[in-house]
């Protein structure tokens, strides 16, 4: 099992990480990634540059053998999945993911907390759910599952989320609810590394151990084929 790219990834414009885009370009063509993506928070995340966003043209589709896509993590900042970006800048982004963040929204019950990400993949901008694994903010993994593969948006298995030191509870345990679930529906994932510092790009390790431990269909993980990126990427979005 081999990814061919990682679209969940951070620099210091994210207010918390440690490297630079070029930095991280690097690691993913040291790891012999087709093509990376780069993704700060919003700015409803302590310490994210939301300038980071629209200066997004000076950058090339591909450098030094990578195809570089340009997107954007969006905080969810209530039940009702509203996040902090404003569709005229939407629609200037690669791509876009959605999640739940401590510093941006209090958790709710199973369902309150379930509504927000329905209510976020229902922003047609939205095509990934990250890290949908934190038991911190409960879920119903059925109803996210089904209204994933309803409305056309992957859900991503985060590596950080998996290993051992994370900041997220029970993450293991949580995607695995969340695999064997999408395996029954026939509902997509996404794998993304969540770098926060240049060597965890590209890192998916523990992923792919679990996909394996569940027997997970590779079919239905999109990081396997160059074509798997074209499910997530906005339709506006010229770098395929």
């Amino acid at each position: 099992m081999k990814a061919l790219f990682d679209l969940h990834t951070h620099t210091l414009a994210s207010g918390h990480a440690y490297s630079t885009l070029k930095e991280n370009i690097e690691e993913a063509g040291q790891k012999g990634l087709w093509a990376i993506g780069t993704s700060d928070h919003a700015e409803k995340m302590p310490g994210a540059n939301p300038n980071v966003f629209i200066n997004y043209k000076v950058v090339q589709k591909s450098l030094q053998g990578v195809r570089v896509f340009c997107g954007m993590e969006a905080n969810i900042c209530d039940f009702d999945g509203t996040i902090d970006a404003p569709e005229a800048l939407l629609q200037r982004l690669d791509y876009v993911m959605a999640s739940l963040h401590t510093p941006c929204i209090p958790s709710g019950t199973a369902e309150q907390n379930t509504a927000a990400l329905i209510g976020a993949m229902r922003n047609p901008y939205v095509k990934i759910i990250a890290h949908p694994d934190d038991s911190r903010y409960p879920l119903d993994y059925e109803a996210l599952v089904q209204a994933a593969k309803e409305l056309g948006v992957a859900l991503e298995l985060n590596n950080s989320s998996l290993i051992p030191d994370s900041t997220r509870l029970n993450g293991r345990e949580n995607a695995k609810v969340l695999l064997n679930t999408c395996k029954r529906v026939g509902t997509p994932v996404i794998l993304g590394s969540d770098a926060h510092i240049w060597y965890d790009v590209g890192r998916f390790d523990e992923a792919y151990a679990l996909l394996e431990e569940v027997g997970f269909p590779q079919e239905l993980v999109l990081n396997l084929s160059p074509d798997g990126i074209r499910a997530v990427l906005n339709e506006s979005c010229t770098r395929i």
